[in-house]
């Protein structure tokens, strides 16, 4: 079993990965995953469902985390070929990571695979940041909110992000972008009478998706586990099941979404 521990020292490198996978996401396959980070979990959010648990350190501060060469040398020595797509992901928000762009060159050189970017979308106010990650295939932004209270208790931002200039970055990145862009809405009893508003808001960043989703993955208890980059039904640390919207209640805002907008509606509640 995976030790805990709250970081990873640098000479301790080689005894881990930073690509994990592939395993299999209801939204795009079999997925694998990339952990640009791998060190802690670092995020400028820090979400009550996130299934890294309480995230250890909450910053909008950039840097490069692990180097390129580290990423590719794991990925050459993976399971790519049994991906589908190759995943943005792992220990926190992957656009924290300066190396974001060389990293995506550098898979689509190996694998030819299609890239994903899994963002809360806090840095794509950036004009740096909206250039790295350009060439990425796909974009799925984290819209879990339609007020300004709702964003600070379910996603807790790191000081200084705002709900209106996240919601502005969305839009701003989306009008230039060229891939293919999503909205992943986590639903849980918090924000579940927003979806109408949320609707609203999509129909201003023009997605050509909208995913439906809710908090089904366990919920660390005994801090940050890199085993938890990939976990679904099944883990080996302490953790809790969160509270989840129903069946019922995931259609109406599914069939909701689906007068209001004119993106494709995913929801993992439909069948396999």
């Amino acid at each position: 079993m995976m030790s805990r521990q709250k970081r990873i020292d640098i000479n301790d490198w080689n005894a881990y990965t930073t690509v994990y996978g592939p395993v299999p996401s209801w939204r795009v396959g079999a997925s694998l995953g990339i952990d640009p980070i791998c060190e802690t979990s670092i995020c400028s959010f820090n979400c009550i469902y996130c299934q890294l648990g309480n995230i250890v350190e909450v910053t909008m501060k950039r840097r490069e985390f692990i180097p390129t060469e580290k990423v590719i040398q794991d990925l050459e020595a993976s399971r790519w070929r049994e991906a589908e797509v190759v995943t943005f992901s792992g220990s926190g928000e992957p656009t924290l990571a300066t190396n974001i762009k060389e990293i995506n060159a550098g898979i689509k050189r190996i694998t030819g695979l299609p890239t994903l970017l899994l963002t809360n979308g806090t840095l794509l106010h950036l004009k740096e940041v909206q250039d790295e990650v350009s060439d990425i295939d796909k974009i799925y932004f984290k819209l879990d909110a339609a007020t300004p209270e709702t964003f600070q208790r379910m996603n807790r931002p790191a000081p200084g992000v705002t709900f209106d200039n996240t919601l502005q970055g969305a839009k701003t990145f989306r009008k230039q972008y060229r891939g293919y862009f999503a909205l992943q809405c986590m639903f849980t009893p918090a924000n579940l009478k927003e979806a109408k508003a949320l609707a609203s808001i999509a129909n201003e960043i023009a997605p050509d998706e909208i995913q439906l989703n809710t908090p089904k993955r366990p919920y660390p208890t005994s801090g940050w586990d890199l085993a938890a980059r990939g976990s679904h039904t099944t883990q080996d640390y302490p953790a809790i099941q969160l509270q989840t919207i129903s069946r019922q209640e995931a259609d109406e805002i599914e069939r909701l979404l689906g007068e209001l907008t004119s993106a494709s509606i995913v929801s993992v509640y439909q069948p396999d």
